[in-house]
């Protein structure tokens, strides 16, 4: 089973053939010739004409649709029971695809059982295992029955839903959505769609999409505050492209590389705020301090900073009240710089009632994300942002071309979110968010975060007790620990611990991800999945010790 909802397998079947009945939404007649005189023609196969024989697009006609899909949830549900049967990471060569399908697409409609047949043949082997109890590499990407239903419903709906009037539904429920989301992660109010602030959250498809879109937003303000004095014009203009050239986007050393790339993207400078082993490799307010004051020296314009909450390599967390205390005297000024909290795997655990102190510097900070399809069951993607002003985001993203008017968005009455992203078409992803909330409750999500960093605690414990084979880098901290093999000299240890982790994914038991930081390599080990239980950390533990026990042993 997936997760710890309600929805056990029969019930996920029963609400997936539901999902799958779309007989309210699909005509049961077939598509007339565009030649007048010639019969309606059936579908060959599964419910597909040839585009030629039709008036419009072709679509499903019931009963073909379900015989093909009815048996899809039974196959989805026997994957998922047999991945812990299976090796976690495909070990497939490069290229092994292309010789086993055809040079060329079929002209004719293919049999659904033989495409079904292919990708269990052709498809399957090429698959690494994302929700398997051995995949502790990365952070999760997590799944659960009653998501797998919600993007099924989503599917159905099918559309682009940029503006409210594409489908209200999708719109408000976002909107709705995204507040439950707010408050159960205890954010402060100026992210709330209503709060004093006018602030509010968005959908995106990852974190990159979210960084890379606030920091155009943090640009775009920034550049409008500097030049304030002008009047619009010429002269304006000018000044703002002489200013991009000073730009800088700032993150610590250990900020994920969406900062790095989005300011490539946007084409600002990057800079890091070094981090040191010391304070557990967060970023500190005198770092920061000492790195604006270099900027400013060489006449350059800091604009955008993120802030980490959980990095990628050891889950450290910046130092929020000394940012937001370096920061102080430029806020309200033209030199205020937009401060973004990544959050995109730890943020989850801000729904235990033990880390919600964490979250209270953030009212001083601009933008907020955190990926609910990382830790939080909730299928991929799912990168929820919120804003403290939506001003600032809709003055930098909304075009208003006339083909995207209407009465409701030109009156104000309602939100566009294609105003609040780079992309204009947009799923209906709060719908598995809102469904997974519902199934799961607050309290399953909270149990299901807690197992994860209770079973890194029970790793790093085990670990600690065999310190003739171990050196723990980063202790446990939401759900990730970091390891070291014991060894005479740096140069030693690292060998010895490239070789274990080398060990330890070839087994095909378990897939583990590596890091190096500072010039040391460490194992990173992220029991945050929904699958992974005590008895995998027990195993994972005494592979460990017996491939430690064998390097240590032939040195």
């Amino acid at each position: 089973m997936l997760g710890e909802s309600r929805m056990d397998i029969a019930e996920f079947r029963k609400a997936a053939k539901e999902a799958i009945d779309l007989s309210a939404f699909l005509p049961h007649t077939c598509y007339r010739s565009v030649v007048d005189d010639e019969p309606p023609r059936w579908p060959a196969a599964y419910c597909f004409l040839p585009s030629t024989y039709l008036t419009s697009l072709p679509t499903c006609l019931r009963l073909p649709f379900l015989q093909a899909v009815i048996p899809a949830p039974t196959d989805f549900a026997d994957y998922h029971e047999s991945i812990p049967t299976q090796p976690v990471l495909s070990h497939v060569e490069p290229g092994y695809l292309r010789p086993l399908l055809p040079a060329e697409p079929p002209l004719d409609p293919e049999p659904f059982s033989k495409i079904q047949d292919d990708i269990r043949s052709k498809i399957m082997p090429g698959i690494t295992h994302w929700s398997s109890p051995g995949f502790m590499a990365f952070f999760p990407c997590s799944t659960s029955y009653p998501a797998a239903i919600a993007e099924m419903w989503s599917n159905a709906f099918n559309g682009a839903h940029f503006n409210w009037v594409c489908s209200p539904a999708v719109t408000e429920l976002e909107t709705v959505v995204l507040d439950w989301l707010a408050k159960a992660l205890a954010l402060p109010e100026c992210f709330l769609s209503g709060g004093p602030t006018h602030g509010g959250g968005v959908i995106h498809g990852s974190a990159s999409e979210a960084i890379i879109t606030v920091m155009a937003a943090a640009r775009d303000k920034f550049l409008t505050a500097k030049t304030a004095h002008l009047p619009d014009g010429h002269d304006r203009e000018e000044e703002m492209w002489r200013l991009r050239s000073r730009l800088v986007a700032l993150g610590s050393s250990g900020a994920h590389s969406s900062t790095k790339k989005a300011a490539q993207i946007l084409g600002v400078r990057f800079r890091t705020v070094p981090v040191d082993e010391e304070h557990g490799f967060a970023m500190q307010g005198d770092a920061l301090a000492s790195t604006l004051s270099e900027l400013a020296s060489k006449h350059l314009e800091p604009f955008y900073l993120t802030a980490t909450l959980g990095t990628t390599d050891v889950c450290a967390v910046d130092d929020f009240p000394a940012i937001v205390n370096v920061l102080a005297p430029r806020d309200g000024t033209s030199n205020e710089i937009w401060v973004h909290v990544d959050a995109a795997y730890a943020g989850s655990a801000l729904l235990l009632d033990r880390n919600r102190s964490i979250a209270k510097p953030m009212a001083r900070f601009h933008s907020f994300n955190v990926n609910p399809h990382k830790w939080m069951l909730t299928t991929f993607d799912c990168s929820a942002v919120w804003v403290r002003s939506r001003a600032d985001l809709i003055a930098s993203l909304s075009i208003k071309p006339p083909y995207l008017r209407n009465q409701f968005s030109d009156n104000e009455l309602v939100t566009d979110y294609r105003d609040w992203q780079i992309p204009l078409g947009r799923r209906f992803r709060s719908l598995k968010l809102w469904v997974v909330l519902r199934a799961f409750g607050v309290r399953g999500l909270q149990n299901h975060i807690d197992k994860g960093v209770m079973l890194a605690e029970k790793l790093e414990a085990s670990l600690r007790a065999r310190n003739d084979l171990f050196i723990i880098f980063t202790p446990a901290k939401f759900a990730l620990v970091t390891l070291r093999v014991s060894g005479d000299g740096e140069a030693e240890i690292n060998r010895r611990t490239e070789s274990l982790y080398d060990t330890i994914n070839a087994s095909g038991h378990f897939y583990l991800t590596s890091t190096v930081v500072n010039a040391k390599f460490a194992i990173r080990v992220c029991t945050g999945g929904a699958a992974v239980q005590k008895e995998h950390i027990e195993k994972l533990c005494d592979e460990l010790v017996e491939g430690a026990e064998k390097l240590i042993k032939r040195s």
